[in-house]
């Protein structure tokens, strides 16, 4: 599904449409279209309890009302051993699939939320599964 940007993406502000691959019930892609960056998504609510408030000027760019369709992901920045990638927890990207808009967020005051926390946080040892 393709999504128009409402803000720029931190660091790639020249991009405005994108598209959402699902991989698994976990992971996504997302890419810009044309030229520009991709990123691994994934979806925080797999891993731990994760929430936080749209600020109202978000809501109204993006058109979201209490009945929108949202989907909240996080990027990941992978790594090999997969133990070794990162989440960050601190700039959630939303998607409203209502209006197909998407916008990053940063999400202030928040000690327990980080920009790079290891996924190794958030898996279960062979030992305690």
């Amino acid at each position: 599904m393709q999504f128009d940007l409402k803000l720029p993406l931190l660091g790639f502000e020249a991009v405005s449409k994108m598209e959402l691959q699902k991989i698994d019930e976990i992971f996504l892609r997302l890419e810009s279209i044309g030229d520009g960056p991709s990123f691994t998504l994934i979806n925080p609510f797999t891993l731990r309890e994760y929430s936080f408030d749209i600020p109202s000027s978000l809501q109204a760019l993006m058109g979201i009302t209490p009945e929108s369709n949202l989907l909240i992901y996080n990027i990941m920045i992978l790594q090999t051993p997969i133990e070794k990638s990162t989440i960050n927890f601190v700039a959630p990207l939303i998607f409203n699939t209502d209006n197909q808009s998407m916008a990053q967020i940063i999400v202030d005051n928040r000690a327990d939320f980080g920009i790079s926390e290891p996924i190794s946080n958030y898996l279960k040892s062979p030992s305690n599964a």
